[in-house]
């Protein structure tokens, strides 16, 4: 490439790139809470770009003039040539005619291009981007319930279409439906200047149009909601087939998942059959008024030419202006649909979006500072909301770098203390307290930020193995990451893994959730992540559940050094894992009911007593005996 041509391509990439930033697609505002109703859903965010899409306004109306402009110099062409012998007709008019060729060349392309870089360059991708960050960011502040309570696919959904719709509505407001106004009242002030009963005729036709729009447009409305919901559930089916496959394979041999997929495919055939009527009566209640309209204004037109009060070339504009009416109604019916469609949308993705955090930071939470690691439950009760049962009036302190585990039946209220210390709930009465401050008193990230935590169920991300390992401690260097694989017994395996694209060793990806790796395997990567991580507090919830006895007897070892001077906080129905630890606190319906060590408890023939006999053959010894 020449310099002059590489210059000629750096000024146009320039151009586009000014074009494409000139909205900020990751621009955010102060503001906590999106608003809740559509109307200012869509407002607020218009705001944000109020100066493109007023260029968008002015660009429609052009669009509008220019096309009202064409059929006029087609109607003064028709009549120049009516009136003008062809051998004198460029000589005579060739000023004219210049100005109507650079009016089609140059005006009519440079107000469409210029339409179309506003709303493809300027806005199309940079806003509706906008609009999903900005959404993205709210949801992200929301607690761990309202995950709990809803389907993560729901939700990327509900942020997905909010913000689609709501680029959508602005886009098709201000483009279609303002140029479809603009246009009408070039065409009617047209009319009105030829035959002022040809406006009349447009009054009573956009008034019918209205008709349309107002009782058929509803059932239409209704219709396509009936089919995407069918279309969900069939959906539904099909992808609770897929994903249970192996219960199929194994259950299924009277077919029986034909009948329960084809039962959704049916009744969405139905829900489409309906929705084709709804359109088909639409289009042929536009047709018909459209019909009226240009067979009215034609023989009006005619009857002004046979009259001698119009020219051939006014009744060419009239009829190309009907027509043009006729192409764009139908398209503006279907796109006035689109936006009753698009507000409902918005409406609906506002109740996930627009919701206000049931956790927050404190105005004046402060950033806590490594911690010593005493933690205090200070008379703390928790229902999730009920009336009673989890938790109830508990007293409970730890201190720094002691080292407990909680032990209960199932439903004693164990991994609810652990998420509330973790403030993924907030206490309905009492306080927690860590280093003596309330945790609610400083901010979520700082109090987090004091955990380690490896769960029962090992928490990965689809990305590489090494992201996963570092999540906790980001910047971490290569040396640090396989320094903690080999702690977690997992650097040896890891350099086995590859995955479909052919990514091996830790650039390998896990898979959704980690589903490419064993049990045993993804707890490896978890252990290793908090490891990396060196967090003043561990909470082990199982943490070697998933490990065969080999692998966890190895990793043990490096837990007794991991744990050295830190506090731990374990919880475990293996009993024979949390033996050895400095205290056991008996829990059994929210309630603490034994505490002291593993020999203390045994001694003592509690709960505790009760558990380990079973766990360590008691139990089975005693049927035995029985039988």
């Amino acid at each position: 490439m020449s310099g002059e041509e590489k210059r000629r391509s750096d000024f146009a990439e320039g151009l586009w790139r000014r074009a494409e930033g000139a909205i900020d697609p990751f621009g955010d505002t102060e503001r906590e809470v999106l608003p809740d109703n559509a109307r200012d859903f869509i407002l607020f965010f218009a705001k944000q770009a109020k100066w493109a899409f007023t260029m968008l306004l002015v660009a429609g109306a052009l669009s509008a003039v220019v096309d009202a402009g064409l059929y006029w110099g087609l109607g003064w062409l028709v009549d120049l040539l009516d009136r003008s012998s062809p051998a004198t007709l460029l000589s005579d008019h060739w000023p004219q005619l210049a100005a109507l060729a650079f009016f089609v060349l140059v005006i009519r392309a440079a107000v469409m291009i210029g339409n179309t870089l506003v709303e493809q360059q300027v806005i199309a991708p940079a806003f509706y981007q906008r609009v999903r960050w900005q959404a993205f960011r709210r949801v992200m502040e929301q607690p761990y319930e309202f995950y709990q309570n809803d389907f993560a696919g729901r939700i990327a959904t509900k942020i997905l279409q909010g913000s689609q719709a709501t680029g959508d509505f602005i886009t098709t407001t201000l483009q279609t439906m303002w140029g479809f106004l603009t246009f009408f009242v070039l065409a009617g002030t047209i009319l009105a200047t030829l035959d002022p009963l040809m406006s009349v005729v447009l009054v009573v036709w956009f008034v019918s149009y209205l008709a349309v729009a107002r009782f058929l447009l509803p059932p239409l409305r209704r219709a396509g909601r009936r089919t995407a919901d069918e279309a969900s559930v069939m959906n539904g089916r099909m992808v609770d087939a897929f994903t249970n496959i192996m219960a199929v394979k194994l259950f299924d041999s009277g077919r029986r998942e034909h009948g329960y997929v084809r039962e959704s495919m049916t009744r969405y055939l139905g829900a489409l059959w309906g929705l084709a009527r709804a359109v088909t009566r639409v289009r042929a209640a536009v047709a018909l008024i459209n019909g009226v309209m240009i067979t009215a204004v034609g023989a009006l037109a005619v009857t002004s030419w046979m009259n001698g009060s119009a020219t051939t070339g006014e009744i060419a504009t009239v009829m190309g202006l009907m027509f043009r009416l006729n192409q764009m109604s139908g398209y503006v019916m279907f796109n006035i649909n689109g936006l009753i469609r698009a507000y409902a949308t918005v409406q609906d993705a506002t109740g996930t979006i627009s919701r206000p955090p049931a956790i927050r930071d404190a105005p004046n939470a402060r950033i806590m500072p490594p911690a010593q690691g005493d933690i205090r439950f200070d008379n703390v009760s928790f229902h999730y909301g009920r009336e009673g049962g989890i938790i109830e009036a508990l007293n409970l302190h730890i201190r720094p770098g002691e080292r407990v585990a909680l032990v209960g039946p199932s439903g004693a209220g164990k991994t609810t203390i652990v998420n509330l210390l973790l403030r993924l709930f907030d206490v309905e009465d009492g306080r927690i307290l860590l280093d003596g401050q309330d945790i609610r008193e400083v901010t979520q990230a700082s109090l987090r930020s004091q955990f380690g935590v490896v769960s029962q169920e090992p928490i990965l991300m689809h990305r590489s193995i090494r992201d996963n390992i570092a999540y906790g401690r980001p910047g971490a260097s290569e040396v640090e990451i396989i320094a903690a694989a080999r702690r977690a017994s997992a650097h040896d395996f890891i350099l086995g893994v590859k995955d479909p694209s052919g990514r091996t060793g830790y650039d390998a990806h896990v898979g959704e959730r980690g589903v490419k790796l064993s049990g045993g395997q993804r707890q490896r990567i978890a252990i290793a992540r908090m490891m990396l991580k060196n967090a003043p507090i561990l909470i082990l919830d199982e943490a070697t559940s998933s490990l065969d006895s080999e692998i966890e007897a190895a990793i043990q070892d490096n837990l007794e050094n991991l744990m050295e001077g830190k506090t731990v906080l374990a919880i475990a129905h293996r009993l024979s894992t949390i033996a050895a630890l400095d205290r056991l606190i008996v829990l059994d319906h929210g309630r603490i009911v034994e505490e002291g060590t593993h020999d203390e408890l045994t001694r003592r023939g509690g709960l505790y007593a009760k558990l380990w006999k079973r766990q360590s053959g008691g139990f089975l010894e005693g049927r035995l005996a029985a039988e």
